[in-house]
Parts: C-alpha cells; structure tokens; sequence
C-alpha cells in the first residue's frame, strides 16, 4: 500500500515537473491587470502635465513584466485598444500621442505602438 502511494506521488510529481516546461499558448495576463496597472496613467493621457507619474511608470513596468509571452502582449494590446474604444471619451491627436509616448518616457521597451490602429495580432 505504501509503495503505491509512493508510485501516485512520484507521478504527480513528474507531471508537475513536466506541465511547467510545456510552452504557454493561452495569455495569463488578464484585462483586469491591464486596467488596474494603467489607472494611474488616465488623467496623464487626458490631461498632459509635465512629467509622467511615477504611479504610471510603475503599473507600465508592472504590466511589461506580466506580458512576457506573445499571447501575453496580444491580450494587453487587445485590453488597451477595448479599453480606449469603449471608454466613452474622445481622443484626440494630442491624447493619444501622450498614450503612445508612454513606455518611452517610463523607460520601458513595448514591441508595439499603443494606438488604436496597433493590429495586436501582429504583436511579438
């Protein structure tokens, strides 16, 4: 009997071992996270100012670091273009100029622009 519940925990064992080397194809990376991380950069994009909040960099930082994977990326870029799309404001140039200046000012390297023409599909 012992030796059988020794089998059954060795076996989940080395499935355990071999699910977290099995690639990710699903994105982890939720549009809950996306909004929360970026909520401290709205009124930066609506309203200009002279420096980007440090809170902003911060969740900008933050959320380039839960999108590690392409389908991580994709989802973030689908989040921010739903979330422009059906805020219920109206960009103008200006904003979203501001928007795409982001990661830049904070320091961050994104592999795509954040506008709402980005095909996130196209995302790496």
């Amino acid at each position: 009997m012992a030796s059988m519940l020794t089998r059954l925990v060795c076996l989940a064992i080395v499935c355990l071992a071999l699910g977290a080397t099995i690639p990710k194809t699903q994105a982890e990376v939720t549009c809950n996270q996306v909004v929360s991380n970026l909520t401290p950069c709205i009124s930066y994009v609506v309203y200009g100012g002279a420096k980007v909040p440090s809170q902003c960099c911060n969740g900008i930082r933050n959320l380039y670091n839960l999108a590690p994977t392409k389908p991580d990326r994709q989802a973030a870029c689908n989040c921010i273009k739903n979330g422009v799309r059906n805020s219920g404001f109206t960009y103008s140039k200006f904003n979203l100029n501001l928007a795409a200046s982001l990661p830049k000012k904070c320091g961050v390297n994104i592999p795509y622009q954040i506008s709402p023409d980005t095909d996130c599909s196209r995302v790496q």
